[in-house]
This record gives structure tokens, C-alpha cells and sequence, in this order.
């Protein structure tokens, strides 16, 4: 395995990029903006395929590179079910796997530090983001922080793995780079208390001032979205009411872009082919499954994922590979849900 801890030294930030060897896949959790060139600097020096970008909650203190990343390379953007980003190509709940080639994190969701908190558990390690950090814990006087949940979170969920788990925080400030579930447990002051109420008096009595970068990040990484906009004024789009009326149709193939899980877990459009987005490139080049339907068979593909982003995406490459009959559901799933269409 390629593991790579980054760090962005304004914000105290660390990112995190993993990769299995065998074919290249690769993911980074809590990309800053700033450090997008280097991120991908590295990726190529490796010969590494990004294919996720993930933040473990929503950062008040830095600008993510999430959206960044994906313009770039294409990448699935990812983040808990609770966040209230715009959009966001994947969003995982409690119990969900984050997975590459090769590589299964975990999401196990810790909230506290944001309702929207997640950390991520891969083997022999786990990315605590802000919930747990390094001889600290998250503060939670903002964004639906509740010290309460951390409670719960680092005491009931997190001190409760291995204690040779390695930790390894989003952020730290002193220069520490990894602990141990064991280190923490013994060591981090935070925790040596007796009750939820202690520490809740603990973290209430901080009086922090606020992330200096916080009135500017907040709003930017509220809005990550693609602008599927773009796509609609190319009339490669039809909403879910549109597609409502072309499903069953002969000269229509619905394509569904998930994984596996996200397709067991909220169900899939009746009839829709399964081709998740990541092998899409084999799909619609000469001889692919995608590129023989639309030319042989003379079908329209209408491609659709979770909210739209990777729907849009994939519309634009097979548009580029020179499919022209490829369409997709904006809005994805979430749109054919609230128009009323059937799942299956």
C-alpha cells in the first residue's frame, strides 16, 4: 500500500493520500486548495489514478480542494450523508465503506465537532478527522458541534478500537504527526475525565476565538457542486420528470453509475445496466460496452448517479470519445426519487 501523510502548515492541516499499487487507484482525505498542485504533482511522480477525494466533515478553518480536485481529474467527491454541502458526488452513512482497488475504509460517523463529523477506519489505522486529534479533541462551539456527541463519539466509538489503532487527525498544531488509541486514551487530557459532564464543562469552557479563515471557508465549501448547468446548455440533459416519460423505451438505455452499495442501499432505476463510474473509460472507447450500444445499436445512453455530478461528467467524456446520443438525469436518483419514479 502507498500511504502519504501532506500537510499544509497555515492551517495545521493534514491530508492523506492512499493507494493499492496493483492498478494505480488512489484517494486523498481532507485535500486543502492550496496544496492541489502538489497533491497532483505526487499522484503523477507515483503514476497513481485519483478516483475519490473525501472530507471527513465540513472544515471552517481552510478552503477544500474536493471541488478543485475533481475538475482536474474527474475524481468522485465524497463526504457523510449529514453534511449540508451543495453536492458532492457520493455521500456515505455510518457503516458504509469507502472503497478503491484494493483499499476498504470504514465510515464510522463521530460527530461533535460538526453534526457532520466522520472518521474513517482502514485495518491497522483510522482518520479521526477533527473528533479526535493528537493529545486534543476537536472544539465544538460551532457549526451544530456538540460536546455531548463527542463524548459519545471518541468514548463509545473510537477508544473502543484496538489500542495499537494508529490515529491519524486532520489537523494538528504542535508538529505530532500520529498516536495510538492506547497513547490517546492514557495521555490526551481531554480524556481523562470521569463523566460526559466533565467533559462537557471541559470543551464548554474553552472560549475559543473563531478559525480566522472561518467566514470565508465555510461558504466556499458549502458550495463544491458541478455546474450541471454546463451540460444542460449543451442539451445533454433531461430533469427526472423528463426521464420519467423516456424509461421503457427501445432506443433507450439507462446507465446507473454507482457502486454496488449505493444501489443496495436507496435502490436503482428499473432495467438500468450497472457500469460504475470508475471503469467508464473502458466502457465508451472503441469496442466498450457503451461505445457498441450507442453505435451499433443506435441507442441513446442516459446516465445517471446519486446527485448528478458523475452522471455530468461521464456525459462529457463519452460526449468527447464522440458519443453523441449520451444524455443524463440531473439531479441523479436523489431528483428521480422526489419526481416519483419507481425503484427497484
Amino acid at each position: 500500500m502507498i500511504f502519504r501523510q501532506l500537510f499544509e502548515p497555515v492551517s495545521g492541516t493534514y491530508s492523506y493520500l492512499l493507494a493499492s499499487r496493483r492498478g494505480g487507484e488512489a484517494l486523498i482525505i481532507d485535500p486543502v486548495l492550496e496544496k492541489v498542485d502538489r497533491y497532483l504533482q505526487l499522484v503523477e511522480q507515483l503514476d497513481l489514478k485519483l478516483v475519490k477525494a473525501v472530507d471527513t466533515h465540513l472544515h471552517a478553518d481552510h478552503i477544500t480542494g474536493l471541488g478543485a480536485l475533481r475538475d482536474r481529474t474527474h475524481c468522485i467527491t465524497v463526504m457523510g450523508e449529514q453534511s449540508k454541502v451543495d453536492i458532492v458526488s457520493m455521500r456515505l452513512a455510518d457503516g458504509d465503506y469507502l472503497q478503491i482497488e484494493g483499499i476498504s475504509l470504514e465510515a464510522i460517523y463521530t460527530p461533535g465537532h460538526t453534526d457532520d463529523s466522520y472518521s474513517f477506519r482502514l485495518d491497522d489505522r483510522i482518520f479521526t478527522g477533527d473528533t479526535l486529534l493528537i493529545r486534543g479533541t476537536g472544539r465544538t462551539d460551532f457549526q451544530n458541534g456538540d460536546p455531548r456527541a463527542q463524548y459519545e463519539s471518541i468514548f463509545n466509538r473510537l477508544l473502543k478500537l484496538p489500542d495499537e489503532t494508529l490515529v491519524y487527525p486532520a489537523h494538528d498544531y504542535k508538529g505530532d504527526t500520529v498516536s495510538t488509541i492506547a497513547e490517546e486514551r492514557a495521555h490526551n487530557p481531554r480524556l481523562q475525565v470521569k463523566s460526559v459532564e466533565e467533559y462537557v464543562a471541559i470543551m464548554n469552557g474553552l472560549n475559543l476565538s473563531n478559525p480566522k479563515m472561518m467566514d470565508v471557508a465555510v461558504p466556499a465549501n458549502m458550495h463544491q457542486g458541478l455546474a450541471q448547468e454546463h451540460i444542460a446548455r449543451q442539451g445533454w440533459a433531461c430533469s427526472a420528470d423528463q426521464a420519467l416519460h423516456l424509461l421503457g423505451q427501445p432506443d433507450i438505455n439507462v446507465i446507473d453509475l454507482r457502486e454496488r452499495r449505493e444501489r443496495e442501499r436507496h435502490g436503482s432505476i428499473p432495467g438500468a445496466l450497472h457500469l460504475p463510474y470508475p471503469s467508464l473509460d473502458e466502457h465508451i472507447g472503441p469496442g466498450g460496452v457503451l461505445h457498441e450500444l450507442a453505435k451499433a445499436a443506435n441507442k441513446t445512453l442516459l446516465f445517471y448517479c446519486a446527485f448528478g455530478e458523475r452522471s455530468a461528467m461521464a456525459v462529457q467524456a463519452a460526449q468527447d470519445s464522440g458519443i453523441q446520443s449520451a444524455r443524463h438525469i440531473q439531479g441523479g436518483i436523489d431528483a428521480w426519487k422526489k419526481a416519483g419514479g419507481r425503484l427497484v
